[in-house]
């Protein structure tokens, strides 16, 4: 038995994936035999949220209670350091295994009410590995007879070739991004990155830059995507793509991480919502019983 439960793999042309049982996790992504993202050993626990599914809420909640629906809550605090809730509650469950074919997985968890989240969701997964790379996609459906609100994100680590991303180079194509306090928790203000360190829309070198920052008002395409890539020093390129239904990104060099991992690769994490979305109510989710959500993110590297 591994600890993060059975791994699912799919494969598409010279295209590799492993997906875990235990929180829906994206173990390992592999294209052409290099690194698409920074995984984690079969039988290693992910450490700083490597690949994992963030929800119902990504990022930081603060400590104080909150309310919906006339259901009180208060989540956990599992952050000791800033005092806050983290990525949600789903990371550590073992989720369903719903279908499994060549290049494509999917994967659910019923999740019942709980102190932190009083209320009944269900939160499927879908990896699907073609042609234009890996596209994740999410479908959350109230199961509940009240509405509820949630929040989804996820935290893979776009890999780079060389040992370190001191002279990788990143584009983030965000207008601003969101201020927050020494918690790490926003202070309601949304500042332009114009003129500032932390504007990354034009591609510069990551090189002395230390980042955990939430980006948002992003530039999107024809086809409303909004595109964050990493260029390593040895000219590869991991790009991660996210649909509408993600108007923030959290970007975060690993400054904090453990030896071995710091600064190795950038967590690049499409979130629905800023931190502390479901107590302050900023851009949450709301769905009536019975509905449906889905969202898509996509991950590909180029040579």
């Amino acid at each position: 038995m591994l600890p993060s439960g059975e791994q699912i793999a799919i494969a598409h042309g010279d295209q590799r994936a492993v997906v875990t049982e235990v929180g829906a996790t994206l173990r390992t992504y592999v294209r052409g035999g290099v690194s698409v993202i920074e995984g984690f050993a079969g039988d290693e626990v992910p450490r700083g949220a490597h690949g994992q599914l963030l929800y119902p809420w990504p990022n930081r909640m603060g400590d104080g209670p909150w309310a919906f629906s006339e259901r009180e809550a208060h989540a956990p605090v599992d952050d000791v350091t800033n005092d806050t809730a983290i990525h949600g509650i789903v990371r550590w469950r073992p989720f369903r295994i719903e279908a499994v074919n060549q290049n494509r997985c999917v994967l659910s968890l019923l999740l019942h009410p709980t102190p932190g989240y009083p209320f009944l969701s269900e939160v499927a997964v879908a990896y699907h590995l073609g042609s234009l790379g890996l596209t994740v996609t999410t479908t959350v459906t109230n199961r509940d007879d009240v509405p509820i609100p949630f929040g989804v994100g996820f935290h893979p680590y776009l890999a780079v070739t060389t040992p370190t991303i001191e002279g990788a180079q990143l584009e983030v194509p965000a207008r601003a991004y969101v201020a927050v306090n020494d918690r790490r928790l926003p202070t309601g203000e949304i500042l332009p990155v114009a003129g500032n360190l932390l504007d990354f829309s034009q591609r510069k070198s990551l090189s002395g830059h230390e980042l955990d920052v939430t980006y948002t008002e992003l530039m999107r395409d024809d086809f409303g995507l909004a595109t964050v890539s990493v260029i390593d020093a040895a000219g590869g390129a991991v790009e991660l793509s996210m649909d509408r239904n993600f108007p923030y990104v959290q970007v975060f060099t690993g400054d904090t991480l453990e030896r071995g991992r710091r600064r190795t690769a950038v967590a690049v994490e499409p979130m629905t919502c800023p931190p502390d979305a479901l107590r302050s109510g900023k851009d949450i989710v709301v769905l009536e019983p019975g509905q449906h959500w889905a969202g898509s993110w996509r991950l590909r590297r180029s040579a």
